[in-house]
């Protein structure tokens, strides 16, 4: 038989383990990023876990969309085209391109200059 534990005797027991949760009021919106999307959670419950001074984020509910992030071309750098130029017999310029191609990847410009006849 399992006794169900009441919202305020659960909050004790957290603070007697250290332990502090909190509601955050108001929220809009939760945007999560990554290297190639975006997650946008609109009008979620978000809950602020304490624990030995860890912050620990609880998101629960809302409407979630995902999109993907655009990729922005590399800065090439001056040498770094000059080094592609000079290893691959191309022109500046062919350097350049070949970089922004590769995201700035030196040996995939290289490669990929050499695989062009």
């Amino acid at each position: 038989m399992h006794r169900r534990v009441n919202p305020r005797e659960a909050r004790r027991m957290m603070q007697r383990m250290g332990m502090n949760m909190n509601a955050v009021e108001d929220v809009q919106q939760v945007v999560i990023k990554t290297g190639s999307k975006e997650i946008v959670i609109e009008g979620p419950e978000v809950a602020i876990l304490e624990v030995q001074g860890q912050k620990i984020f609880q998101v629960t509910g809302g409407k979630i969309t995902e999109k993907a992030l655009e990729r922005k071309a590399a800065a090439v750098s001056e040498e770094d085209a000059r080094l592609v130029a000079d290893q691959t017999g191309k022109s500046l310029e062919e350097a350049k391109k070949a970089l922004e191609e590769s995201g700035g990847d030196l040996a995939k410009a290289i490669l990929l200059l050499q695989s062009r006849i």
